[in-house]
């Protein structure tokens, strides 16, 4: 392989730093977002995470499904326990990795903020086409998988 950018490899790198800046908007918003409750876009996204998957998770399986470091996971977690966020139970098939689940306060909280990101969520959409969103996620989403399956093959 050629150690020079090809055309496509220009404009897709134009995509991966347009894609670190959007990063940051996003998570500043986040934490404008969760502020008034105490936490912060990684918390919460810890406890999206939870949320979407309906059942308890182990640390483990939070940082696979988010992308995250296991040990910072296991950081936020701790952290989330202590807010009353979170309840840790015991896990009979792993004795170390106990299952995280929503508390009720950690449920209503998630309530209130995900109301709050709904109001931010479709002010930002306005004026932005569905169609070009979608083709954004399907971009995004091809090119994180690519990545996956790279990074899967050198390791």
């Amino acid at each position: 392989m050629s150690s020079q950018r090809s055309p496509l490899g220009e404009v897709l790198t134009e995509l991966v730093l347009e894609t670190f800046r959007f990063n940051g908007t996003v998570l500043e918003a986040g934490n404008r977002i969760t502020k008034p409750h105490g936490l912060t876009s990684a918390r919460w996204q810890v406890m999206g995470a939870i949320e979407l998957a309906g059942t308890p998770l182990t640390v483990p399986q939070i940082a696979r499904r988010m992308g995250l470091a296991r040990q910072g996971v296991q950081r936020i977690v701790r952290d989330l326990s202590g807010l009353d966020m979170v309840n840790l139970t015991s896990n009979r098939d792993h004795k170390r990795a106990p299952l995280v689940s929503l508390s009720k306060e950690g449920i209503r909280v998630l309530e209130e903020i995900n109301k709050a990101q709904a109001i931010w969520i479709n002010e930002l959409s306005e004026g932005l086409s569905e169609r070009g969103v979608k083709q954004a996620l399907k971009v995004v989403k091809a090119v994180r998988e690519r990545s996956e399956e790279i990074e899967s093959q050198q390791t």
